[in-house]
């Protein structure tokens, strides 16, 4: 091969990759990813070591939210913040679009939160339930449990319920 031939073939390869490269570039911008919607960022407080917290938050993502996750140390400070009442607390503590979602409250419970705008401080799901989001656990059956909305730490009502042959 000669240099001209060489640097043919080089400059040749070089202008196939860069179509490339902006073919592909084009594409992924042209797609929107499933956070790319109009759902508002969710803020979420949790402890580092809690991964059931990040199972929730991978379950938020994967349903289109945007979250936004801290770590802190003292949860305290945000559960009083989420106006929760005695009983009502989990694990984590999320804001969206100024209501409070306290624990594995699925995703379309907190997209139906939003549509609806009720008057209420937040949605929980109190403790732990198997089976909630974030909170599967291979070959343990999951657990009834209820999302209750809630307004100044009082509950308001049942806002979805889920047996524990349902899927959420």
């Amino acid at each position: 091969m000669t240099k001209k031939q060489w640097a043919i073939a080089m400059l040749s390869g070089a202008v196939i990759s860069t179509a490339g490269i902006l073919f592909a570039a084009n594409q992924s911008a042209a797609v929107p990813s499933e956070a790319d919607t109009d759902l508002p960022l969710v803020t979420v407080y949790k402890n580092a070591t809690c991964g059931c917290c990040k199972d929730w938050v991978k379950h938020m993502e994967d349903n289109g939210f945007r979250v936004e996750a801290h770590d802190v140390g003292n949860m305290l400070p945000y559960k009083e913040q989420a106006k929760l009442g005695v009983g009502m607390g989990s694990c984590h503590t999320a804001f969206v679009d100024g209501y409070a979602i306290e624990g594995h409250v699925p995703a379309r419970d907190v997209k139906r939160l939003l549509t609806e705008k009720p008057t209420v401080s937040g949605l929980t799901v109190p403790r732990m339930p198997v089976g909630s989001p974030g909170m599967e656990v291979p070959g343990r059956p999951a657990d009834d449990y209820q999302v209750i909305s809630y307004k100044d730490g009082e509950p308001v009502g049942v806002f979805s319920d889920y047996p524990a042959d349902n899927d959420q």
